[in-house]
């Protein structure tokens, strides 16, 4: 397709007004909070813009791999963590003593476990993991805004009960590289990672003999497939890779995306006259300290706002930003259950697919791999569990 007609396809009154309200959104954030504060909205843009152009999901790309041995989401994924590992062991090994950063470390047990496997049957019920459902929202899929209501919702209960799970037995925080150091730590996790590479890489291509690329088989100019989309997969792991060392550089920590909802979910709870001064979670911490302060000053919050924002942008941009009219009811059901798991799930599991599983992976943190497991575990039960209720059809099936 060609560049005038890619132009002529975007929804130019949304890419403007989009435009508009990023700038606005930046300078505001500059002006009231930090100019890093807006730097971090700003990445999030670019996380967002990641994402939709790529069309970069993990509910999506899981189910088509348990299905029907499709692995392409899944390679994308592992490479993208490769990358991950080979820049953020460095850093948080002090190899660069200049930069003060911190690991998203979490406790290996029963929490991380339980949390985790909810998480994975919720994104398959709700069609959407933590990216997945701000991107797609932003997109303009209005049915996703059930999902990410009930995401916020189950959040909030989450942290009412999160302390009685922490209490169930766990092995502590280990981190893989303070036991054994970053370059071992990050050869074996390079390793492990590359091996399930190779796993589903076989698995695919003996049920279908050959394997769906992650490059570009388009022919059009590369500036106008970054601008107007759509990008290959390979794109999307390299911007996601990008953004997410930026977040390190630029926040300290990993990329992280739910402690926001569980804040939004606190926030409407006081301004409805809830009261959750008993309450231990937010008792104490930064918890406590951002749920007295601006939804602004909170990093996590700015940036899924970016997401959101940066989706927006580039599904306009694509011509894509055509918010649904009808809703499926006989689904709705299905995005109220998988949001309410997808909040309590993240909050048991210390953060969702990306805070905990990808943020663990890329930190050393062994408790990234008990949720990839469990994650993957409550996947392959959502995606049974889709065909149960009729939302699927079984793998095969022809109509």
């Amino acid at each position: 397709m060609s560049q005038a007609a890619q132009v002529t396809k975007a929804d130019h009154p949304v890419v403007f007004f989009t435009i508009l309200g990023v700038g606005g959104l930046t300078l505001l954030l500059q002006n009231i909070i930090s100019t890093r504060q807006a730097l971090l909205f700003l990445i999030g843009v670019g996380l967002g813009i990641s994402l939709l152009h790529a069309a970069f999901g993990f509910s999506s790309a899981w189910r088509n791999f348990i299905r029907e041995r499709k692995s392409a989401g899944i390679r994308a994924q592992l490479l993208l963590f490769i990358l991950v590992v080979l820049a953020f062991f460095p850093i948080l090994g002090q190899v660069f003593p200049g930069l003060s950063v911190s690991p998203a470390l979490g406790p290996v047990g029963v929490s991380v476990l339980v949390g985790a496997f909810l998480f994975g049957v919720g994104m398959e019920l709700g069609s959407g993991c933590g990216s997945g459902t701000l991107y797609t929202v932003g997109g303009g899929h209005v049915n996703m805004l059930v999902t990410l209501t009930f995401f916020i919702v189950g959040s909030l209960i989450g942290t009412a009960h999160l302390p009685w799970w922490v209490s169930l037995p766990n092995l502590g925080k280990i981190s893989m590289i303070d036991e054994l150091g970053w370059l071992p730590a990050a050869l074996l996790q390079v390793g492990l990672l590359a091996g399930l590479y190779l796993l589903v890489r076989y698995l695919e291509q003996r049920r279908h003999a050959r394997l769906a690329p992650l490059g570009s088989q388009d022919r059009a100019p590369f500036f106008e497939r970054l601008i107007f989309g759509p990008w290959p997969l390979s794109w999307g792991v390299l911007g996601l890779a990008l953004f997410s060392l930026l977040t390190l550089l630029v926040a300290g920590h990993p990329w992280s995306i739910t402690f926001a909802f569980g804040l939004w979910g606190a926030k409407l709870w006081t301004a409805l006259g809830g009261d959750l001064s008993s309450w231990a979670y937010w008792s104490g911490g930064y918890p406590a300290r951002a749920l007295e302060s601006s939804v602004l000053a909170d990093v996590t919050s700015v940036m899924d706002f970016g997401i959101i924002l940066g989706a927006l942008l580039a599904a306009a941009l694509a011509g894509s930003f055509a918010p649904a009219k009808k809703i499926r009811w006989n689904l709705i059901a299905a995005s109220v259950l998988g949001g309410l798991l997808l909040g309590y799930g993240a909050r048991l599991a210390f953060g969702c697919n990306i805070g905990g599983m990808f943020a663990g992976l890329a930190s050393g943190s062994l408790h990234g791999w008990l949720w990839l497991v469990a994650g993957f575990g409550g996947s392959i039960a959502g995606v049974y569990l889709r065909m149960f209720i009729g939302m699927d059809k079984p793998p095969g099936h022809r109509t």
